[in-house]
């Protein structure tokens, strides 16, 4: 993938933006020297970026994330340098916002200033295996919902369709046609599809622009 200097993670809840955030830091930071990984999701998912924090610093990745990420404390608090995101432009940044339109408020704090620089891709991770977007329609609906409350428009969608661990490579490639028509019906293109790493192999020769993913494990 070829990186802008900010690339945005939106979508449903439980889609996997988290995973998939952490993971394409780690790819970056082998293609540029200064990384960050920025954590906009105040509705406090069950993954945080945060729970990465020690393997981020042993790489020289920099999080941005709020003071409360990863404890008992609920409140919609935002990172004390979530400016520096817009404002130093030596970082490369990886930002995960939070599900649906609530979380991408606070993305529209920092609106105005992404959409002046235009260095930026804003991705849409997509998973059919989810409640509320097993459909391409219903998929468009959270996409308006998000665009609306961040107002940043998509560039591009991640088929990230799985089942956890009980996701097959038969489960991936059913999810094709689904994210082809959430990608005809929107105008955007699928940007690549990612899978676990176990199931890498497996599909490596049947999709294009497949992404592998190694799994967060959960800070209990």
């Amino acid at each position: 993938m070829n990186y802008k200097r900010l690339t945005l993670l939106c979508g449903h809840y439980g889609s996997g933006k988290t995973n998939i955030a952490v993971n394409m830091a780690f790819e970056l930071r082998k293609q540029r020297e200064k990384v960050a990984v920025a954590d906009l999701d105040i509705v406090n998912p069950y993954f945080r970026t945060k729970d990465s924090e020690k393997e981020f610093r042993e790489s020289g990745i920099r999080l941005i994330c709020s003071d409360f990420a990863s404890s008992n404390v609920d409140l919609p608090s935002m990172p004390a340098d979530l400016y520096s995101i817009t404002d130093d432009k030596s970082l490369s940044i990886i930002l995960d916002i939070g599900g649906d339109d609530r979380g991408a408020l606070a993305l529209g704090r920092l609106s105005e200033k992404i959409i002046e620089e235009n260095d930026y891709e804003m991705l849409m991770v997509i998973n059919k295996y989810r409640p509320l977007t097993r459909d391409a329609q219903s998929t468009l609906e959270i996409k308006n919902e998000i665009e609306f409350a961040s107002k940043i428009p998509f560039t591009g969608i991640i088929n990230n369709s799985n089942l956890g661990a009980e996701t097959t490579a038969e489960d991936v490639l059913d999810s094709l046609e689904y994210a082809e028509e959430v990608s005809k019906l929107s105008s955007l293109p699928i940007v690549m599809t990612s899978v676990e790493s176990g199931l890498y192999d497996a599909l490596k020769n049947k999709i294009s622009n497949l992404f592998s993913l190694n799994l967060q494990a959960k800070i209990i």
